[in-house]
């Protein structure tokens, strides 16, 4: 790479450091003592002009990189970006920060794969298809039910689904108003979910999982007359309990049903109540009197908040490949332990804590 290559990618990666942070330019110049002032640090990011070394140290520092992140080559921007979150009430700054940090965790999750060989193209089973209504959508997700060898069962991990089908997944503590987001980062589709959302009900995170996976897998393929929020909200309803499954678990036409009861198909399929109700409404297994009341009683007991059963629902969804794929190159000395921790955002030594080599 030529010098002004160099300059280019410094500046990019200065940029992106400096909004993960949450910096504006002035607050970073104030951040390092006045080092440099808030236009020198536009025109290094812009790639005029490239810091001495000492500098660069400190902008380390500030920003909590090594010294090694700031030449590390770019991936593609996230591109297409579908945000699930009140966008009233989440600033510019915080939908930067965000996504600074998902293209940041995207990138060095593809450079653990490029060291593996072990990027794989995604293939979008729904690619053929064109949702023009409500059957439709139900169609669809026993589609790629099917296409991902899934049967019709209930799924406990659904992060480990997505991420084994060649969907990049990331979880960011952020802005509570925030859900999560879907995007493409060039070929490779990513999703990027609230980590908080562990602290609150599991099921809400699956609906929001598969809610995102639906804007990547069905935009572009909605008639102009159907909500493509209402959609994919449907949709994400329809994969986490199939229509056929529904009707086995409900018996039938229901006039009446028992709290206990929604609580106990909650738990084997981890769909919250709310979307429980949705879905029989959907399929036409419950009157209108029976989905009224509920809705009734959601609002009386403010189960919005917190619905019962949360607390005993064991699943949990996590993300896992990424730290499976650095520790595996590792283990194959594909990489050091100073890169392995370098890709893991983690110290040398937490990563020798991981233990030796079973053989």
């Amino acid at each position: 790479m030529n010098e002004k290559g160099i300059k280019l990618l410094f500046g990019e990666r200065l940029k992106q450091a400096r909004q993960m942070a949450g910096f504006s330019l002035r607050a970073l110049s104030d951040k390092i003592g006045g080092a440099v002032s808030h236009n020198a640090l536009a025109k290094y990011e812009r790639g005029e002009m490239m810091p001495d070394g000492t500098l660069l140290i400190s902008l380390a520092s500030v920003l909590q990189q090594d010294a090694g992140f700031f030449f590390r080559q770019m991936e593609p921007d996230i591109q297409q970006v579908q945000y699930r979150a009140k966008r009233e009430k989440l600033s510019t700054k915080d939908l930067a920060v965000i996504k600074a940090k998902a293209q940041e965790y995207f990138e060095r999750y593809s450079e653990m794969e490029s060291i593996l060989g072990m990027q794989k193209p995604f293939r979008n089973p729904l690619a053929k298809g064109f949702i023009t209504s409500s059957d439709e959508i139900e169609k669809a997700a026993v589609h790629l039910r099917e296409a991902w060898n899934l049967g019709l069962q209930p799924i406990g991990n659904l992060l480990e689904v997505l991420e084994s089908n060649n969907v990049k997944v990331c979880e960011i503590n952020a802005h509570s108003e925030f859900d999560g987001f879907s995007g493409w980062m060039g070929k490779s589709p990513v999703v990027v979910i609230n980590g908080l959302l562990n602290n609150q009900c599991q099921t809400r995170k699956r609906h929001t999982i598969m809610h995102e996976l639906g804007h990547l897998l069905l935009k572009g393929r909605i008639a102009r007359n159907l909500p493509e929020e209402k959609v994919v909200a449907h949709f994400a309803g329809a994969f986490i309990l199939p229509a056929s499954s529904a009707r086995k678990v409900l018996g039938g036409h229901r006039e009446s049903m028992l709290i206990k009861e929604l609580i106990e198909i909650k738990m084997v399929w981890g769909i919250s109540l709310s979307s429980l109700m949705m879905r029989a409404h959907q399929l036409g297994l419950i009157s209108q009197a029976l989905y009224g009341r509920f809705w009734d009683k959601y609002k009386e007991e403010h189960w919005k908040d917190k619905e019962p059963g949360d607390e005993n629902y064991i699943h949990q969804e996590s993300v896992q490949r990424f730290q499976r794929l650095v520790l595996h190159g590792l283990s194959e000395a594909h990489i050091s332990h100073s890169k392995a921790a370098s890709l893991l955002n983690c110290s040398i030594d937490e990563i020798r804590d991981g233990g030796p080599r079973i053989v």
